[in-house]
């Protein structure tokens, strides 16, 4: 399947971005269309609509955060919101996302795309366990795009959101129920802003998230 060439003019209509920015995400959506044949890095079902699904819906979410500079992306697959966010920070010329994913092969996707386009990012090769209390202080934002339940992400994230970084969760329709759970561990301080790519969809903002007491 090969990208639909009108989903770029609908997605930056819902997005906007400067005409270098648009380039190098060019650049991006070319390089992930020929390593998905060997690498698998996104549904083949999302292809066509890349531009709309990936690129667009990975803009809002720095769009929401746009005068931060120190980010971090978990479990950052085939490059969204990561390497999307890393090229914004490239056309400010300041800044960096620090993409953590596990899998070897998508790793090497994440450093050539990061080459290719000059995205201001560094790739860790690591399970998010081992590497995520190295970050506790040193960024501003923590991202983490269709990876694992909000309980799951706030108990990865608990310091970071303690010092004073901010989560930024894109969520899709079991949201209120991911929020109901997550409410037996935890008080969340947390605002949601609806997404501009999918009407059922919202990003979660989280501000705060202190571990309730046990029974």
């Amino acid at each position: 399947m090969t990208v639909d060439k009108n989903d770029r003019q609908r997605a930056l209509s819902l997005t906007p971005v400067s005409r270098e920015t648009e380039e190098r995400l060019a650049l991006l959506v070319a390089e992930l269309e020929r390593w998905q044949v060997a690498k698998n890095l996104v549904s083949s079902a999302t292809l066509a609509d890349v531009w709309t699904r990936h690129i667009a819906d990975s803009l809002q979410l720095f769009s929401l955060a746009s005068d931060k500079e120190r980010w971090l992306d978990l479990g950052s697959g085939g490059g969204f919101p990561g390497l999307v966010i890393g090229i914004c920070l490239a056309e400010r010329g300041a800044g960096q996302i620090d993409l953590v994913e596990s899998n070897a092969r998508k790793c090497a996707f994440l450093r050539h795309a990061a080459r290719v386009t000059g995205a201001r990012v560094r790739v860790h090769a690591a399970r998010i366990d081992d590497v995520i209390g190295d970050f506790t202080g040193k960024v501003d934002v923590v991202t983490a795009r269709a990876l694992a339940p909000l309980t799951q992400l706030i108990e990865w994230c608990e310091d970071l959101l303690r010092t004073g970084t901010l989560g930024l969760f894109p969520k899709g329709q079991h949201l209120d129920a991911e929020l109901t759970d997550s409410a037996r561990y935890w008080k969340i301080q947390a605002t949601t802003v609806s997404s501009v790519t999918d009407d059922a969809a919202r990003i979660l903002m989280v501000r705060s998230a202190e571990r309730r007491a046990a029974p």
